[in-house]
């Protein structure tokens, strides 16, 4: 396909100058491609990257909207070179697809674009892992109904890693960003039997939320259980239990997972929560396997950040995953 297929898109803004030289070491920024800044040839690709700067659609305050060009930013502190798994992530084509156009108050006509774009995603060039920069979580119910759009005759499955259950009342919230797993499962677009949440701890998730998450049969490990069996147990067990049910399995990590001395901007951060490098080896573990199929980043606020603590993390783990991805491909 030569031609640009997403018009519910805003092209990459930021378009970095990429080396000739092919001996070079390559610093993420120089790897990932534009789609606005050539012809392509998009079959050659094997990632696809896609921004929703949307966070109006969150309960509690966010500039969860910044996130995914403040990622883009810090892409030139990264090498594309994996040192303690001795890979080089260059070896995938990944293309930028640019960002989800947003309408200044319409959030459901934002939700609709989304879903389109994923739509798109899967039916233009189906060969692709779509990796999506929210955003708040609201988009991931956006994307998975996309998801299924496409591919209706095909069971999807979920892997959250989350601090929360994110099954509050849609008839009381609608499809806001502590929402999109109910909505998901009130649309019928997944089942209960086929959500795994790991992370979730603390004083943070109503017993309600529970008691729902129970009748609908959701299966989730609290930090505690994670950390007592193994986390690298936890993640093959829940990845197995779903390819077993299901024909693609979506990835969604939010962010506020993290501790708060790991990522201070989740705007729900929490003491209590993952450390960063549990969150990366889960993440890889995800990208290894064959029936994970897409996967977001969401709820980061730049604008609590840090010294760039949360944004540097949320890269790391989209790094992460494309070392998965590329040990799945046997490269």
């Amino acid at each position: 396909m030569n031609e640009y297929p997403y018009p519910m898109l805003e092209p990459p803004v930021m378009i970095y100058p990429k080396t000739t030289d092919k001996s070079a070491d390559l610093k993420v920024h120089e790897w990932i491609e534009n789609a606005g800044s050539s012809s392509l040839d998009w079959e050659k690709y094997d990632v696809t990257i896609l921004g929703v700067p949307l966070s109006k659609s969150s309960i509690s305050t966010s500039a969860a909207s910044d996130n995914p060009e403040a990622m883009r930013q810090v892409w030139k502190s990264f090498s594309t070179y994996n040192l303690e798994e001795d890979i080089d992530l260059a070896q995938l084509k990944v293309m930028d697809l640019g960002n989800v156009r947003q309408h200044a108050t319409d959030i459901s006509l934002t939700h609709q674009k989304t879903k389109e774009a994923m739509e798109a995603m899967r039916i233009h060039h189906p060969h692709t892992l779509p990796v999506v920069l929210g955003g708040d979580h609201s988009i991931t119910a956006m994307l998975v109904k996309g998801l299924k759009q496409s591919h209706p005759d095909e069971s999807i499955g979920i892997l959250q890693l989350d601090t929360h259950f994110d099954l509050r009342d849609t008839n009381e919230f609608g499809p806001a960003n502590g929402t999109p797993i109910r909505n998901l499962l009130e649309s019928g677009t997944i089942q209960g039997k086929n959500v795994h949440n790991i992370g979730l701890h603390g004083f943070f998730n109503a017993r309600e939320l529970k008691d729902y998450a129970d009748e609908q049969g959701v299966h989730y490990t609290t930090m505690k259980q994670a950390r007592k069996k193994g986390m690298t147990q936890v993640v093959e067990e829940a990845l197995n239990q779903l390819s077993r049910s299901v024909d693609t399995i979506y990835l969604t990590v939010d962010m506020d997972v993290l501790d708060i001395t790991h990522n201070p901007a989740a705007p729900a951060a929490t003491p209590g929560g993952m450390y960063t490098h549990e969150l990366f080896e889960m993440v890889q573990q995800a990208g290894e396997h064959p029936k994970v199929k897409a996967m977001d980043i969401v709820c980061l606020d730049p604008r609590k950040d840090i010294q760039s603590i949360g944004v540097k993390s949320a890269v790391h783990v989209m790094l992460s995953f494309l070392t998965g991805v590329c040990k799945r491909k046997g490269r």
